[in-house]
């Protein structure tokens, strides 16, 4: 969705990968990749509703260029973001049921933060996903950020945003001991990794339009 092309192309491409992906849990395959996600899907007992929703969520970036509240935001970051962490954890052989609660919130936390760091990336693709309703409250417009304007009214915004966003990262450690220990070690590396992006988004005053706020190698290891 995020390719140069027309809507109407990208629609048909994704009707397709829809298509191929219920073939190949049939047992069609027509990717190299088909195989190994069959045999993942059936062996793990992957529900396959994870993935069609999956692909609902790249699809709304089609026809979804701003959202009105958090709850419609958060209904966004559910579908291109909880169902991965929701499918995981089957592989994983996780099988609390609370987990699936850490694991939409974790979801939750990343896509926020992805939001954060690419505000300025979506803007030009024509996407604002901050809630209209919270850029009123905070006095800022989808005008000033096209523009890139990092104005005090524009801080404030952004200060609540990372507020929040480490609000469901401070909900989703409970997990870790959860996850045995494979799966544990690529949350945290996960959870860690960029839950250091809001701490350097706000280390750089919130400049998301000058430069990528990245997490250094150093940090990473």
């Amino acid at each position: 969705s995020d390719e140069a092309g027309a809507a109407d192309d990208k629609r048909r491409r994704l009707a397709a990968w829809r298509q191929a992906l219920r073939q190949s849990l049939a047992g069609g395959f027509s990717h190299p990749s088909h195989a190994a996600l069959h045999h993942t899907v059936t062996t793990f007992g992957v529900p396959a509703a994870y993935l069609e929703a999956l692909i609902d969520g790249v699809e709304m970036d089609l026809t979804t260029t701003s959202y009105a509240t958090f709850a419609n935001l958060r209904n966004y970051c559910w579908h291109v973001a909880s169902v991965v962490g929701l499918a995981c954890l089957p592989i994983w052989g996780c099988t609390d049921p609370i987990a699936k609660e850490h694991a939409e919130n974790a979801g939750i936390a990343f896509q926020l933060t992805n939001i954060l760091r690419d505000l300025h990336e979506d803007c030009a693709r024509g996407r604002v996903y901050l809630p209209k309703e919270e850029l009123a409250r905070f006095g800022y417009d989808a005008d000033r950020l096209h523009r890139g304007v990092r104005d005090e009214a524009f801080r404030s915004l952004m200060q609540f945003q990372v507020q929040r966003a480490r609000s469901y990262y401070d909900m989703v450690w409970p997990l870790a001991p959860l996850l045995p220990r494979p799966g544990r070690t690529v949350f945290l590396l996960m959870a860690r990794t960029y839950r250091a992006l809001l701490d350097a988004i706000e280390r750089h005053d919130y400049d998301v339009f000058s430069r990528r706020i990245r997490v250094s190698r150093w940090q990473k290891l």
